[in-house]
């Protein structure tokens, strides 16, 4: 497209919907274009807050997670005890972050409480971290699992192809991107239906379990504790597993700026949602072991089929349609949550100018959600699930306890702002010493280059800091501006208004 061209469709962008430049205030204090500036809606409720919580949660990890905390904790009892442990370790993260969350009521999560406690630093690398590793690897982990269950019944008896499954995940990837760009409204409907849908499945599995359990089906849980694994690095392995089944519990803190009536909707989600879905987990695993026994469990290449194939024929379709709207609804989810942190990074000036324009059509952080998409369809080609998840959380518990000690920090330095969730020092104080331990205990037990590659590339975000951050090189915005120009026209998107 030529100059001329561009010219022309940006005047009659303008004419349309205003002037796209950042607004500047005349010298009355006013803004010419107030009344035209864009900026992110208040269009999530409680019903979806808890939606997204309990979505997001309920994904993948229930039905792949299983095999890897079995596997490393060697027994049914310290299994199910893991994932007991995991839901009380999420509902006291989820509490800080209801204190964090309605302190500082700005969307981007952990990035804006870094920001507020330590500084641009330590949130530049949280933000370098989870934008480029941590947000996409999880999106290509979900959808990948969605993929494996969408195809497995179509490959009796064997394993769906790699390139299958991968294709699949990709197309989801672009399928839920372009959800989350078209509409706000769009994408809360469709996470708040899947969500009830997974809930189904989850209430049909706990259901069945109950009943096998009343028909005698306890052989699995005798001698529960035979061949129990206790090294330092096997339990903080089965924590890992076991909280990414639980990952999603601060979700909602990425999209505060769009909650409705954050100070009573942030903590009532938090208090309804995690709480629901410990209880689902742990009943859904007792559900399973009344079927299979561990080795069983551990040989099953979808654990959820598995269930239903044994117990639900001639209905066992069920359960894998149902598993695929479960998965589907998480990676809606991720999707959602992670293009609110990267749009707020850029805005604060720490990603490139065009992550942090909206959409002036649709109100939605289209580049910033493009951007998550194309990275987690890099992600997908690996295809190594429990090494990306290992590698998710070692990078993510990382940033969780230092937001963890944030909050601590602020209680000493920030006394005077309001709080209108305030949990006892306590909470925090425990989230930052189980952080230490799941980030150390694999090391210690277990060294493997993978988490010295992980911190390497979280150290290395300060090259990039210091080069194009703190200078403000001038050649990089010369070398951007005409890249952002395009792009800002062909995606018809504005800078957003800044919130206070």
């Amino acid at each position: 497209m030529d100059e001329e061209n561009l010219r022309k469709r940006k005047i009659n962008v303008e004419l349309k919907y205003g002037n796209l430049a950042p607004d500047k205030t005349d010298s009355e204090g006013t803004k010419p274009n107030e009344q035209k500036s864009v900026a992110l809606q208040k269009q999530v409720g409680l019903l979806s807050g808890i939606s997204l919580i309990v979505g997001t949660m309920i994904g993948s990890g229930i039905f792949i997670s299983p095999q890897a905390v079995l596997s490393n904790t060697g027994a049914v009892g310290p299994c199910l005890i893991v994932w007991a442990a995991c839901g009380v370790l999420a509902t006291l993260g989820a509490l800080c972050y209801a204190d964090l969350g309605t302190m500082i009521t700005k969307s981007g999560g952990e990035y804006s409480y870094l920001l507020e406690a330590f500084g641009p630093i330590p949130a530049f690398l949280y933000s370098w971290m989870s934008i480029i590793v941590v947000k996409p690897s999880s999106f290509a982990i979900i959808c990948l699992s969605f993929a494996t269950y969408a195809a497995t019944p179509f490959y009796p008896g064997c394993e769906p192809p790699q390139n299958v499954i991968k294709c699949l995940a990709a197309v989801a990837i672009i399928l839920i991107t372009l959800v989350n760009s078209i509409s706000v409204k769009l994408a809360s409907y469709v996470q708040n239906f899947l969500t009830a849908a997974k809930l189904l499945i989850v209430v049909i599995i706990v259901m069945a379990g109950i009943v096998l359990i009343a028909q005698g089906n306890t052989e699995n849980f005798k001698n529960s504790f035979d061949g129990t694994q206790t090294s330092f690095g096997s339990i903080s392995l089965a924590f890992y597993n076991g909280l990414w089944a639980y990952d999603g519990w601060n979700q909602l803190n990425f999209i505060t700026e769009e909650l409705k009536d954050p100070y009573r909707n942030l903590p009532l989600s938090i208090i309804i949602g995690i709480p629901l879905v410990t209880v689902c987990y742990i009943l859904v695993n007792v559900a399973y072991f009344t079927v299979m026994t561990p080795t069983e469990l551990l040989q099953s290449s979808a654990v959820a089929v598995t269930f239903g194939d044994r117990v639900l024929t001639p209905a066992s379709w069920i359960v894998p349609l149902f598993v695929v709207f479960s998965t589907f609804g998480a990676a809606n989810g991720s999707c959602f949550t992670a293009g609110r942190l990267t749009f707020v990074t850029a805005r604060e000036g720490h990603m490139v100018k065009i992550l942090s324009y909206i959409n002036i059509r649709r109100l939605t952080p289209s580049p910033a959600l493009l951007f998550n998409g194309l990275l987690a369809i890099i992600y997908i080609i690996p295809a190594d699930i429990n090494t990306l998840i290992n590698y998710f959380s070692f990078a993510s518990w990382i940033f969780y306890g230092l937001t963890a000690l944030s909050l601590i920090v602020m209680r000493f330095t920030r006394k005077h702002m309001r709080r209108p969730v305030k949990v006892p020092i306590v909470l925090p104080l425990v989230v930052t010493v189980v952080a230490i331990y799941l980030i150390l205990a694999p090391i210690i037990d277990s060294p493997d280059w993978a988490y010295l590659y992980c911190a390497l590339f979280i150290v290395g975000g300060m090259i990039f800091y210091v080069l194009f951050i703190y200078f403000h090189f001038s050649w990089t915005r010369r070398i951007m501006r005409p890249f952002t120009k395009h792009l800002q026209l062909l995606m018809e998107v504005a800078p957003a208004e800044s919130e206070s």
